[in-house]
């Protein structure tokens, strides 16, 4: 059974930190591409950032720069650190990692980031 788990989220003042993880179980790691999305109260869920297995990553033009996605393939870990949050990055953050051909995608069960202005 594939597993998404989440951590690291919580409340953060604005200019601030935080380091998302997400540790998978039950699955090949290294040959998925993975991803972060969110979703605030209200809209509709977006992907932030996207790391394929030969580590090349996308990000979504509102956090470029801010943000960096990476990959433990060892300890079947993404990672997303946010840096320089804003009240508008408040949102449930969920990991997806993204099935190889033929095969299901997998969502985490999301982790709240919560930023104070």
């Amino acid at each position: 059974q594939v597993q998404l788990v989440e951590s690291g989220g919580g409340l953060v003042q604005a200019g601030g930190s935080l380091r998302l993880s997400c540790a998978v179980s039950g699955s090949i790691f290294s040959s998925n591409a993975m991803g972060w999305s969110r979703q605030a109260p209200g809209k509709q869920r977006e992907l932030v950032a996207r790391i394929n297995s030969s580590g090349r990553t996308i990000y979504v033009d509102s956090v470029k720069g801010r943000f960096t996605i990476s990959r433990d393939n060892a300890k079947k870990t993404v990672y997303l650190q946010m840096n320089s949050l804003k009240p508008e990055d408040t949102a449930v953050y969920y990991c997806k990692m993204y099935g190889l051909e033929g095969d299901d995608d997998y969502w985490g069960q999301g982790t709240q980031v919560t930023v104070s202005s």
